[in-house]
């Protein structure tokens, strides 16, 4: 989000003013003193069972969401004996809905304790315990024994506890310690003082944590999808735990229209395979169209018989051959299903000369869309249900939007599953992290050092997110840094993000301190009409950031007490329809006569002290009617 200079003086000198009501000392999180209706409908029974990965799905899990045990002690003293009360996984211990709704600083440690018990039809097979993320540093013991560790606050990870396990009752102890803006760890919007822009700190597990068994001698880890839409393919890239026999072990692959199957293949396992399509049904926010896909891990005959292996052919095009008609034998050794789509997002010429524009499935289509911050007043970062997140997307498809920012936050995996099966483009955002000092200012042509090692964490967070995302079609666009916020070696990361994933667009920096980097030219403006970006003729150019338009609705406030902030200011919905025209008349403007590409609103909701959501930040209250948003939108897609 946009802080232009005046601006950001003015808030520098309002700090005071619009930091939470909460004693200094303790910086304890405020009790949300309004929820949505989501939030309010959990309980240990319901929060989170769906499966969290719908990417790669396995017939038999354990969801290990619920009340656990918690305790929080100093760092430095060892696991606790005795616990202090009751955690409602996943939400963080900040949170309300949580029961805890504590603070933890950076100088103790929040432990976690459970038992779990592991079902009689999982024997003979090793077990996968998978947490989806925990916020920041983790370990973890299985009946008494040091598992492993994990660094990140955004990434999923598990852990192979098979050989720690005995029979009934097992024991899960984790132990977390969290930063926050004590460390420049990736954290996103997170402050243990929060106030303005800034929100309430996450700690500890926020997203699904679960169990799965595998077989025991090698399976199925990772599927990589990757439509190819001017060649009618996709790429399938399946990756194992460990390398196996290339003679006698093989993929086989299946992709189906609902449970028709429309192509297949059968490759040798570690290697690349294509799956192609005839007449494909593309994917776009239109008709957000998803194939099914099955990968199965399969013994086959050895193609090459009696040959010696040292007289075997090693070219690729002649082993690929041979193993294409092989023969399957037994059963699947593994198996899983997964979805992909057809769709291409890429640069090409648009209405206005030399202006390069974003093309989806190789035409023009306006990318509209939401600064979508992800927040929740009584589960913070973690969404509450599916049914939460899809009232927010299918809200914003009615009014007219096609596409949202996922604003320095990574959403667990089913969120995007939902953007994926009901259509809507996503720019995701790489979560920021800096001390003070390691952020630019509006302006700045140079960029503040980093530490090595804030360099080598950010990098691998960054690496992870895009591995973790590959799989979906709704995601369209890398964005690197956001407005200087830890921005450093911003060129040669954008080229290294478009190495690593070249089916996609890269927006080096949204906002302030462009480089001349990436795919995109791209400007936060926060006036009453924004300003029009500088047309490029080697860059997309996009209004990253805009609006702004504050409202506080009296009765659904997070903090009635405080100065509630907006970029302007209004006090009715009448006052704020016409600033929301206002804005949009010179963006449809911009589209038609200079050929802009993107437009982001800010924002979908409003966020604590922040009030210029187009939602209230429980969801209640729909600040301007969705078929009025409609008909705004509408000549942005003619």
């Amino acid at each position: 989000m946009k802080t232009p200079k005046l601006l950001f003086s003015l808030l520098l000198l309002l700090a005071p003013v619009l930091t939470y009501a909460q004693t200094p000392a303790s910086n304890q999180p405020r009790s949300a003193p309004i929820m949505s209706r989501w939030e309010k409908q959990l309980t240990p029974e319901n929060a989170w069972r769906e499966y969290p990965r719908p990417q790669l799905v396995r017939q038999k899990w354990q969801n290990l969401n619920g009340m656990w045990d918690y305790a929080i002690t100093p760092k430095s003293t060892p696991q606790p004996t005795a616990f202090q009360g009751q955690i409602l996984v996943p939400f963080c211990v900040e949170s309300t809905v949580s029961k805890v709704n504590k603070a933890l600083t950076d100088d103790q440690r929040l432990w976690y304790r459970r038992t779990i018990t592991i079902p009689t039809d999982w024997a003979g097979q090793r077990v996968l315990l998978h947490f989806g993320a925990v916020d920041y540093e983790c370990n973890l013991w299985v009946n008494g024994g040091l598992v492993g560790s994990h660094t990140g606050g955004s990434d999923a990870f598990s852990f192979d506890v098979t050989n720690y396990l005995t029979d009934g009752q097992n024991q899960l102890v984790l132990g977390v310690t969290d930063p926050t803006s004590s460390g420049e760890q990736p954290r996103g919007k997170q402050l243990m003082n929060p106030n303005g822009i800034w929100y309430t700190p996450v700690s500890g597990i926020w997203q699904t944590v679960w169990m799965e068994p595998v077989p025991k001698q090698t399976y199925i880890e990772e599927v990589k999808l990757t439509p190819e839409l001017d060649s009618g393919r996709v790429r399938v890239d399946v990756l194992l735990d460990k390398p196996a026999n290339n003679y006698t072990t093989a993929i086989r692959l299946t992709a189906l229209d609902g449970s028709q199957a429309v192509a297949t293949t059968l490759v040798r396992a570690g290697r690349t395979a294509y799956l192609t399509l005839r007449n494909p049904k593309l994917w776009s926010p239109d008709s957000p169209f998803l194939y099914n896909i099955k990968a199965e891990l399969v013994t086959v005959t050895d193609p090459f018989g009696d040959t010696p292996r040292n007289k075997r052919s090693r070219q690729d095009d002649v082993l690929n051959k041979a193993f294409a008609s092989a023969t399957v034998t037994g059963n699947p050794l593994d198996a899983i299903t997964g979805y992909f789509a057809m769709r291409k997002i890429s640069m090409g010429k648009g209405p206005v000369a030399n202006q390069p524009v974003l093309l989806l499935n190789n035409k023009f289509v306006f990318q509209n869309g939401p600064l979508d911050q992800g927040w929740w007043p009584g589960s913070l970062l973690t969404p509450p249900s599916d049914a939460a997140m899809t009232f927010e997307i299918d809200f914003l498809k009615k009014s007219g939007f096609n596409m949202l920012r996922k604003h320095i936050k990574v959403e667990p995996e089913r969120y995007y599953y939902l953007c994926d099966k009901l259509g809507i483009l996503v720019w995701q955002d790489m979560p920021s992290g800096f001390l003070e000092g390691q952020n630019e200012s509006p302006g700045d042509q140079t960029e503040p050092i980093r530490r090595s090692k804030g360099k080598e964490q950010f990098e691998m967070e960054l690496r992870r997110m895009m591995n973790r995302l590959h799989n979906h079609p709704s995601i369209v666009t890398w964005v690197v840094h956001n407005e200087g916020w830890g921005q450093y070696d911003n060129k040669r990361l954008a080229d290294w993000v478009k190495a690593l994933d070249p089916s996609r667009t890269v927006n080096a920096s949204s906002g302030w301190n462009d480089l001349g980097a990436g795919d995109f030219y791209d400007i936060h403006t926060y006036e009453e009409e924004p300003n029009a970006p500088t047309p490029k003729t080697d860059r997309v150019v996009v209004i990253g950031e805009f609006g702004g338009i504050g409202w506080p609705v009296q009765g659904h406030l997070w903090n009635p007490e405080m100065r509630n902030w907006g970029y302007q200011t209004y006090q009715s919905a009448d006052a704020v329809l016409k600033a929301y025209q206002k804005k949009y008349a010179k963006i449809v403007e911009y589209y038609q006569k200079q050929a802009l590409s993107a437009a982001v609103y800010t924002q979908t909701t409003d966020v604590e002290g922040e009030v210029n959501g187009l939602l209230t930040y429980d969801r209640e209250v729909i600040k301007i009617p969705v078929e009025t948003l409609q008909k705004i939108h509408a000549p942005l897609f003619k």
